[in-house]
């Protein structure tokens, strides 16, 4: 059985990083959110956001759908089927690690 430690080494590290995981979450409290929301509610600069956003989609995490409302651009994101399950697993993980370090019993060194 792995340890709480090996939990947390074992974290998907495309969806553990801070802004990356702030996307997801945010995503997934809905069916799909423009790029303007996800830029008021991560805090993230307009770069930051489009870069988190190309790592995303490229691991098939969210789709980007770029279109016009009349003349104005509006890019749209939604989480994946695959995106839910990676965000279902982190957290298990997290979960397994929290129970086991809540289980560890200190020793005494001196």
């Amino acid at each position: 059985m792995p340890t709480p430690f090996e939990y947390l080494q074992s974290l998907n590290r495309l969806v553990h990083e801070p802004a990356r995981l702030a996307i997801l979450v945010a995503l997934s409290a809905c069916d799909k959110a423009d790029f303007l929301f996800l830029l008021n509610i991560t805090g993230l600069t307009k770069g930051n956001l489009s870069s988190h956003l190309s790592k995303l989609a490229d691991a098939g995490l969210v789709e980007i759908e770029k279109t016009f409302e009349g003349k104005t651009p509006v890019t749209y994101i939604k989480l994946t089927l695959e995106g839910k399950d990676a965000l279902k697993e982190y957290w298990k993980s997290l979960d397994k690690a929290r129970a086991g370090i809540r289980q560890l019993k200190p020793i005494r060194t001196t």
